[in-house]
């Protein structure tokens, strides 16, 4: 009799320590999460107000090059649209918990990375544009705040390289599927040595012939 009852009392006891091994490994970096978690969203918010920056900066580049009459308007329209696409997706900090919303995010800025940094270079075509005061304040804008995207971009792949690492090794995981701490989204490009080399927009090099 006595055997019958300790079987289910071990079992039991079993039980009890699985449980409290569990809920003791799903605390394991939960303050690490709180804190990396705070850190994405600050590292994004930065990246978005760096893009808000740029986007802000070209109605004035547009309106400053396309005064001169044989400027390829084919190079501005591309710009213009490239803008309304990237300006028309909802940036927000939940993007990053968004990986379909994010990459189409990331798809629409670097479209208007390509066309802007187009734009640049066949602006160097024309000489008068060296002389323009207000264009050469824009180029100077715009070369700042590419940086500016640069820096952020990097600090947010790091940060969320931190955050991911965390979120799929053990024990820490655990703590992310009792919280719902999921995988972040990041950057990425086809070459990442790109990912620290701003788009040229140097009004020194020749033209082209």
């Amino acid at each position: 009799m006595t055997g019958l009852i300790s079987l289910p009392a071990a079992r039991v006891r079993a039980a009890a320590f699985a449980l409290l091994a569990a809920l003791t490994l799903s605390g394991c970096g939960y303050n690490n999460f709180q804190s990396l978690d705070e850190q994405v969203k600050a590292a994004w918010s930065e990246v978005l107000n760096q893009y808000q920056r740029r986007a802000d900066l070209i109605p004035n580049i547009v309106a400053t090059v396309k005064g001169e009459a044989s400027f390829e308007q084919d190079t501005l329209t591309k710009v213009i649209e490239a803008r309304s696409r990237a300006t028309s997706i909802q940036a927000t900090p939940e993007l990053v918990n968004n990986p379909e919303a994010f990459e189409k995010f990331q798809k629409a800025q670097g479209e208007l990375t390509g066309a802007l940094s187009r734009l640049m270079v066949v602006a160097e075509q024309y000489p008068q544009h060296k002389a323009n005061a207000a264009f050469q304040d824009l180029r100077v804008q715009l070369e700042g705040t590419e940086n500016r995207i640069t820096v952020a971009r990097n600090r947010y792949i790091k940060t969320v390289a931190d955050y991911n690492v965390l979120a799929r090794s053990f024990p820490s995981n655990l703590t992310a599927m009792v919280f719902g701490y999921k995988v972040k989204p990041s950057f990425t490009v086809q070459n990442e040595a790109q990912i620290s080399v701003p788009p040229t927009v140097s009004f020194d090099k020749p033209a082209s012939k």
